[in-house]
């Protein structure tokens, strides 16, 4: 559900708009007239929220117990058609393509989602509040209704979108922008990151492209360092999440909804997909790319350039390499076994 402090919503709207905007009929026992206030992911919907099911593995136990009015799914013609029993009550708009159509319908509640407005005269907004011995260098532009914690430090041409929150004795730095985040206390931004932006998320129509609402926010708790360029995109209906104490390394790529546990590491250009989850105290060496929907357990370590693709879960407590990264042990006597091949073969005295 999108946060009113960033998204204005333009809702309600009735189950026949949405329908008709979806392109679809309004289900034969569904009233027509129920009133829907908002957008939301599966786990976050309650009784007047719209949300989707895409038909992935990794979202079944969601979409069983989503307490959404209602829920796009799949069509009969999609190959992922099949779901588990609906919870009871949930109406099912079905559709060919659940991108396309919920882009079209969070285009009704949110039409202007991609970057905030900019309409101040002065570059820090006389409606942003700013704390004790803040110290703002040249060239800072501070958003309406920002806030900023006491003893905080905010480098040369650094942007603070309207309503971000900075904790107290932070260090921002230069060229940093940030926008739709709140920020923790005493978390250190190195130059050129940039949070907040919106996630890569564009639905295919067959012939363009859609751009997929990005609703969330990032999260960014105590004690975080970001290092320089790095990036973390807000989430697209939930947020994207930077747990206590975890350092990122500079050129990171985190993407939208992505949770990252409390003291986690992760070494330079490094690249996390949509929807990973690293738990407490995992270690990400250098390069490593984790494809959407990852699990890695806590405590796990990975070895630079190792990876995974889509939806796969790793368990905690060990070390990994290679991709597909597997245990580091499998992974090493797979490499020597190779590598025997691929030596020359003495030649026979015979010949």
């Amino acid at each position: 559900m999108a946060d009113p402090r960033f998204f204005e919503n333009l809702g309600p709207f009735t189950l026949a708009q949405i329908c008709e905007k979806a392109g679809i009929a309004v289900p034969a026992d569904a009233d027509a007239g129920l009133l829907l206030h908002d957008l939301a992911d599966l786990a976050g919907a309650g009784p007047r929220h719209l949300t989707l099911f895409s038909g992935a593995a990794t979202l079944r136990d969601a979409f069983a117990a989503t307490r959404a009015a209602v829920c796009f799914v799949p069509d009969a013609s999609s190959a992922r058609a099949k779901r588990p029993e609906p919870p009871q009550g949930l109406i099912l708009l079905e559709v060919p393509a659940i991108g396309p159509a919920f882009a079209s319908v969070a285009a009704m509640f949110y039409p202007a989602h991609s970057q905030p407005r900019w309409d101040q005269a002065e570059a820090v907004s006389p409606q942003a509040r700013l704390g004790k011995g803040v110290i703002l260098a040249p060239g800072v532009v501070i958003g309406p209704r920002a806030e900023i914690g006491d003893g905080t430090r905010i480098g040369p041409g650094a942007v603070i979108g309207p309503d971000v929150a900075i904790g107290k004795g932070c260090e921002i730095g230069a060229n940093v922008c940030i926008s739709h985040a709140y920020v923790g206390d005493r978390v250190i931004i190195l130059p050129g990151a940039a949070i907040g932006q919106p996630g890569f998320g564009f639905a295919s129509t067959g012939a363009d492209y859609l751009k997929l609402p990005q609703l969330g926010r990032v999260i960014i708790q105590d004690d975080v360092e970001i290092g320089a360029n790095t990036t973390i995109d807000r989430g697209a209906l939930s947020d994207t999440v930077i747990g206590e104490g975890s350092k990122l390394d500079n050129l990171i790529m985190i993407a939208h909804n992505c949770r990252i546990g409390r003291h986690c590491v992760i070494a330079g250009q490094t690249g996390l997909a949509g929807s990973v989850i690293l738990e407490d105290g995992v270690v990400l060496a250098g390069q490593v790319g984790l494809g959407d929907h990852s699990h890695v357990g806590a405590g796990a370590r990975m070895g630079a350039r190792s990876g995974t693709g889509s939806a796969i879960y790793l368990e905690g407590g060990q070390d990994y390499g290679g991709a597909p990264a597997k245990p580091v042990r499998e992974w090493a006597r797979e490499l020597y076994a190779v590598a025997r091949l691929a030596r020359p073969r003495p030649k026979d005295k015979h010949e």
